[in-house]
């Protein structure tokens, strides 16, 4: 399975459409952890699952999504409602509740990934406004028998090799 994820587009439709473009034909899902300040039917966002973040007004945008993707369970949340500022406790709970196996949120506009038994808790920055380091990014999740790979790309994508990350499964 290979994903593309993105968060904190804040209005930027150039951004979401580029990267729908580039990788539309080559990933089994495009997901958009939220704050894409766009409406629920607006083009830029129809390839992606997509979520409601803190500053989506489109109430037709779910809070939570859970997907069945290639055979895997994922997550979607922009996780301004599990405090994942403070803490992936509450995401952590969640997960487990639902049986998802990728996690995917957005909201602190800072990236980052870890494996938590067994399930893979992503947050791929902000493709417009970075915090904790300059670059805008997005995130791809390549998942083979033994390992699942992440990612991290520039805007411009140009890989971070720096922060590509195997997870043993």
């Amino acid at each position: 399975m290979k994903l593309l994820v993105v968060s904190d587009s804040h209005g930027s439709k150039e951004e979401l459409m580029g990267l729908s473009e580039k990788y539309q034909s080559s990933v089994d899902a495009l997901i958009h952890c939220g704050d894409s300040e766009l409406s629920a039917d607006d083009p830029a966002l129809s390839p992606y699952l997509v979520v409601r973040g803190n500053c989506d007004m489109d109430a037709r945008l779910p809070d939570d999504l859970v997907e069945q993707v290639d055979g895997h369970s994922i997550m979607v949340t922009h996780g301004h409602h599990y405090g994942i500022k403070m803490s992936l406790m509450k995401l952590r709970y969640r997960a487990e509740e639902v049986g998802a196996q990728f996690v995917f949120f957005g909201h602190s506009h800072t990236l980052g990934a870890e494996w938590n038994n067994g399930t893979l808790f992503l947050n791929p920055g902000s493709i417009l406004l970075p915090r904790g380091r300059s670059e805008r990014t997005y995130a791809l999740v390549d998942t083979g028998n033994q390992e699942v790979k992440v990612t991290f790309l520039t805007h411009d994508h140009v890989v971070l090799d720096e922060l590509t990350q195997p997870f043993q499964r």
